[in-house]
């Protein structure tokens, strides 16, 4: 799956003289936590987060007044809080890719480029709303994490189990085990009873570690 498919279409952006506290009322009101800043040519010129805007505000201790606060504020503009060095990514980028960027980066949010055009953007909870629909979250089964052979053909063989029980596969994910010979499986099925379920994995791995249903 490409970040195409799932990132947010023509975002919401500002200017770079949009003030601080309508940057922070934008954000609250469209429930988004990043703001792409495009400049009068509509380049992008910079990215701004809840964090940058809340750093930018004064302080709960500070001495000041509300007037005075408010007035600082109506002053500040987000060019001169905003990260100018934009990471960005574009359209056919897979997703995967994406949560690394930002994980390697530690940044929240990835603008997605067309060339020299913003098209849209992806985020950590758009890639929260993936991990649930990969992981069959919202559906009804029975969930099994289970230590598997590292071995070729072995999710062929906890196919072919879970098919013998009549159960069918509705999420499936691995993992890397605690030793290079071990891989950790997690999958969610229906169709078939937990007990059944758990004596067709038996037969093909070397242990069932925890299952659920729900």
């Amino acid at each position: 799956m490409l970040v195409k498919e799932r990132m947010t279409r023509n975002p919401l952006s500002i200017k770079p003289d949009t003030g601080v506290s309508e940057a922070q009322t934008m954000m609250k009101r469209e429930k988004i936590h990043h703001l792409p800043v495009l400049d009068k040519d509509e380049k992008l010129v910079g990215i701004v987060t809840e964090k940058d805007l809340l750093y930018a505000s004064p302080s709960v201790a500070t001495t000041l007044s509300v007037y005075e606060m408010t007035s600082l504020l109506a002053k500040l503009h987000v060019d001169k809080v905003m990260t100018r060095d934009v990471v960005t990514i574009t359209e056919d980028v897979p997703l995967e890719e994406a949560a690394r960027i930002m994980a390697d980066r530690r940044i929240g949010g990835l603008p997605i480029m067309r060339g020299p055009t913003l098209v849209g953007m992806i985020t950590e909870s758009d890639l929260f709303r993936i991990f649930i629909e990969l992981f069959g979250a919202r559906q009804r089964g029975v969930r099994v994490s289970l230590t598997m052979p590292n071995e070729k053909g072995e999710l062929a063989r906890i196919a072919a189990a879970v098919a013998g029980a009549g159960g069918n596969i509705i999420a499936l994910g691995t993992f890397l085990g605690d030793d290079p010979g071990s891989g950790r499986c997690t999958l969610k099925v229906d169709g078939v009873t937990r007990e059944k379920l758990v004596a067709a994995l038996t037969a093909v791995v070397r242990s069932v570690d925890d299952v659920r249903e729900g």
